[in-house]
């Protein structure tokens, strides 16, 4: 008896400690061994991390799930966890307090994920971290002091990810490579640092020189995954390693020209050339006065290593392409310019007489656009420039090829811009502009097409509409309707124009049909459509006569 009063008694014991433990997640596995307390999720529909879980979790791992973030206090009741596996997720952002209440993290894995960047700072949370795995993300910066607070980081890999530039400072401003490198550290010793860089887009130039010389001066206790770091950019670099390349020191522009005040002839082609040294390759802008008028043609290309020459093209010069043009090359170390003079000289002319009235605008330049346009009317600016110091005044022509009528418009001087309103929709116009009361002359124009009219457009969509509509009523009337309307005394002519009230002329009933003539589809249409039915109407009463006359 006292054999089966303690059997129950265990029975209850175990019972009450089950009872007392939270259930496992839907869809994951809980387990406990020497450990400690383990909680794998995977492949679950897992959206954020869950909120009640097991007392005195050590381990979490949640892989192929559709997790995409880590927001603020994400593990506020896991202060006990040491391993978090979150591998495969879509994870793009760790906000800034997620590691929050995670002081005794040991190791961190985001595998796989879509995380552009990360919040270094985070890892103040996590002093005692030795394992951060970075790896098949798409990170693309590492700033000066990433590493700042990983102190006790003993394996960091980054690799398979979108770095292009790292400077020497992220590695050799971490602690943990420091502590081996202070004075009486070396003997305590007992672990390397591992880190993995490879597999990144790595561009070698000079802002990459200083990692260059850190991989090729690499000793313990650093030890890379892979030495083989590859560069991929520039071209002239592409597949060499970081052990034979060898980059330059970094150097804002250094600009020059061959030539640096040009003279020409008024209709001459001339290009402006300006060479620029520099590390990293510098991007070479031109700015000129009349830039946002007078557009030109600029190639650039690269005759060496870091040195790139750029050539502006200016064909036909006319007296207003003269003044100063300036070269400015840019690289993320500064900034330089040239200053090029360019002269351009009247062409040598025989003088023709001219009136006042008519002042000779043989050396002007005019350019016309169109900045506005609207269905009915456009807006017109215009910037001209002549040999004469008078004040100018313009002749406009606006002509098209629907109108016979050509407006001419004379407008005074100090102005510019000219609305034209009450223009044709979809129509064709031409616009051209002249000094003082010269007829238009040729590279002074400008087409221009007007746009549609809604209101037509939309009148057009209801028509068709509407006819869609009595087609599908018609086609839903039963054979035997047709049969019927043949047989009737009056025509089915006749039963559309009760259907249609709105005629212009009053509906009559014409001769009997005979039987075996059956009212077709396109008559249907034909006597609901007003202006149709009527012609209709009036071709039988036409017909009807000739026959009476016959």
């Amino acid at each position: 008896m006292a054999s089966v009063s303690h059997y129950c008694l265990l029975v209850l014991v175990f019972l009450d400690s089950h009872a007392a433990q939270p259930s496992c997640l839907p869809g994951c596995t809980c387990s406990e061994d020497s450990f400690g307390r383990a909680l794998q999720c995977m492949s679950t529909s897992l959206g954020m991390i869950p909120r009640k879980l097991p007392e005195e979790l050590k381990r979490l791992r949640i892989e192929n799930s559709p997790l995409f973030e880590l927001p603020q206090e994400s593990f506020i009741n896991m202060s006990t966890l040491e391993y978090l596996w979150l591998n495969f997720n879509n994870i793009t952002v760790i906000h800034l307090g997620a590691l929050e209440h995670l002081s005794e993290l040991k190791e961190l894995r985001l595998e796989g994920n879509k995380l552009r960047s990360v919040p270094w700072t985070a890892f103040q949370a996590t002093p005692l971290l030795r394992v951060l795995d970075l790896k098949h993300n798409r990170i693309d910066v590492l700033p000066e002091l990433a590493l700042q607070f990983l102190v006790n980081l003993t394996y960091l890999d980054l690799s398979s990810n979108r770095l292009t530039v790292v400077s020497k400072g992220v590695f050799s401003n971490w602690l943990a490579y420091q502590k081996p490198h202070q004075p009486g550290c070396r003997a305590r010793i007992h672990s390397s640092l591992v880190l993995a860089l490879h597999d990144n887009p790595w561009l070698c130039d000079c802002r990459l020189r200083g990692l260059v010389q850190f991989v090729k001066s690499n000793s313990i206790p650093v030890i890379l995954v892979n030495s083989y770091l590859v560069c991929q950019h520039p071209l002239s670099k592409a597949g060499q390693l970081f052990h034979e390349t060898e980059l330059s020191v970094c150097m804002k522009p250094q600009i020059s020209t061959s030539n640096a005040s040009v003279t020409i002839q008024m209709g001459q082609n001339v290009t402006l050339r300006c060479l620029a040294q520099a590390s990293p390759s510098p991007t070479i802008v031109w700015t000129y006065p009349l830039s946002m008028w007078r557009e030109f043609d600029v190639l650039t290309s690269s005759t060496a290593e870091d040195t790139a020459l750029s050539e502006l093209v200016i064909p036909a010069a006319h007296l207003v392409d003269r003044g100063n043009y300036t070269c400015v090359a840019s690289n993320s170390i500064g900034r330089s310019t040239l200053v090029i003079s360019l002269q351009v000289q009247p062409a040598q002319t025989l003088s023709v007489p001219h009136s006042a009235f008519f002042p000779s605008d043989g050396n002007a330049y005019v350019d016309l656009r169109v900045v506005k346009q609207t269905v009915h009317g456009i807006l017109l600016e215009w910037f001209a420039v002549a040999d004469t110091p008078e004040e100018k005044w313009f002749t406009l022509y606006i002509a098209s090829d629907e109108t016979l009528k050509k407006e001419v418009v004379h407008i005074g001087p100090g102005i510019n811009t000219y609305a034209v309103d009450d223009l044709l929709p979809s129509t064709k116009y031409e616009a051209c502009l002249s000094l003082g009361g010269q007829p238009p002359r040729r590279g002074r124009c400008v087409v221009f097409v007007t746009g549609r009219d809604h209101g037509e457009l939309e009148g057009r969509e209801r028509l068709l509409h509407i006819t869609v509509v009595l087609c599908a009523v018609l086609l839903a009337v039963p054979v035997g309707a047709y049969v019927w309307a043949a047989q009737a005394p009056c025509s089915c002519r006749e039963w559309g124009l009760h259907c249609c009230p709105q005629r212009r002329k009053a509906p009559r009933c014409p001769r009997a049909v005979p039987q075996h003539r059956d009212c077709s589809y396109r008559e249907h249409i034909a006597v609901c459509e007003d202006r149709l039915g009527h012609r209709d109407d009036e071709g039988d009463e036409e017909k009807d006569g000739e026959e009476d006359r016959g």
